[in-house]
């Protein structure tokens, strides 16, 4: 352990190594500030060392910064809670917990995202980390393709339309919030309208 790695960990209470040392430091920097203009210099004067220290543990800067996407993305998830199971309570309710989940986690990593369209290395590194992750999409399309097997949705129901549809409100939503001049989405309206759309097209 070089003298300067010491400096920086001696006083933490965890056990963290100096490389996840700089991802916390990454990934929390983008919770508080989003990406555009992250700088490796921001960062190591964030994580208290040297600008080169960097080097010694990643690559280059586009592997940090998608090794802090990555954790940010699955801190955001995890603190989202557990989604509805198939079969228990009401499909109806259960696409309303599914589309608020989704509108908070696109709320709070759509802007790390939009701020990394200009560094297409970063998230090409940040898809072939997240490979084998069950991303919330991933976990609708299963939801509701469980409901129809249960005999809770149409037979014949377009469950890969139905999720694109929630999916892509999400997106269009959240992102509609980062530009200065729209005011903050009203989710209620959207929550309900959208289920009902929804089930319109694939509910019994």
């Amino acid at each position: 352990m070089s003298p300067r790695k010491a400096a920086v960990l001696r006083h933490r209470e965890d056990n963290r190594s100096l490389r996840e040392h700089l991802i916390a430091t990454a990934e929390k920097m983008m919770s508080e500030h989003g990406t555009a203009g992250l700088t490796v210099r921001a960062i190591a004067r964030t994580a208290g060392v040297a600008d080169g220290v960097l080097y010694n543990h990643f690559a280059d800067k586009e592997e940090l910064l998608a090794v802090a996407l990555h954790a940010h993305v699955r801190t955001v998830e995890q603190g989202l809670g557990e989604l509805p199971e198939a079969g228990v309570g009401t499909v109806e309710a259960n696409l309303r917990s599914y589309l608020v989940h989704g509108l908070a986690l696109h709320r709070a990593i759509l802007p790390a995202f939009t701020g990394l369209l200009a560094q297409p290395a970063v998230l090409t590194r940040f898809v072939e980390l997240s490979g084998n992750d069950r991303h919330w999409r991933d976990r609708l399309i299963d939801y509701l393709s469980a409901e129809r097997d249960l005999s809770r949705l149409a037979p014949d129901a377009q469950v890969d339309a139905a999720a694109a549809m929630i999916v892509g409100i999400c997106h269009g939503t959240v992102l509609s919030t980062l530009f200065p001049h729209n005011a903050t989405a009203a989710d209620p309206p959207i929550v309900e309208s959208v289920v009902t759309a929804v089930l319109d097209g694939i509910g019994r």
